[in-house]
């Protein structure tokens, strides 16, 4: 499958995973809520920042770790274990901080010529999708939940 990840503008998400600093996302809710147990290696990764419209890189999944759940101390511990990878700031960890986690390692991250996204009034943080142009302008198709269902 194919991800679609909006990336957080202000901790500059997208520039840390172009530049190398960061190899692993974190998404979590109080259950478990897509992208959980919904992502596999192999699937690749598209990244957009927030509010850019723009696609404009990508990469592969290596790993995945789906966690339900964690206790107070087990959400610090995972964490805190996978921080190197995650370089999360301060206010991100406050953000997942949360008792049904998915951890997404990926590799050989490439910046793509930028495609133009097209926003659907229905869509999440994280859209999974068959490919990439179904949420690219001229070659979109109506978003549905299909491939979110667990």
């Amino acid at each position: 499958m194919v991800h679609l990840v909006y990336c957080e503008d202000k901790a500059r998400v997208l520039d840390k995973i172009i530049a190398g600093e960061k190899t692993m996302i974190v998404r979590g809710a109080a259950g478990r809520k897509i992208p959980h147990s919904r992502v596999f290696t192999g699937d690749i990764l598209y990244f957009m920042q927030k509010g850019s419209k723009k696609i404009t890189a990508k990469a592969n999944v290596v790993n995945v770790e789906n966690f339900v759940k964690l206790s107070e101390e087990e959400i610090i511990s995972t964490i805190k274990e996978r921080q190197k990878k995650l370089s999360l700031t301060d206010k991100q960890k406050e953000r997942w901080h949360k008792k049904c986690l998915c951890f997404i390692e990926f590799s050989d991250v490439e910046q793509i010529e930028p495609l133009d996204f097209d926003h659907q009034s229905n869509m999440d943080d994280w859209l999974i999708i068959e490919k990439i142009e179904d949420v690219v302008v001229g070659t979109s198709i109506p978003y549905n939940y299909d491939n979110s269902r667990f």
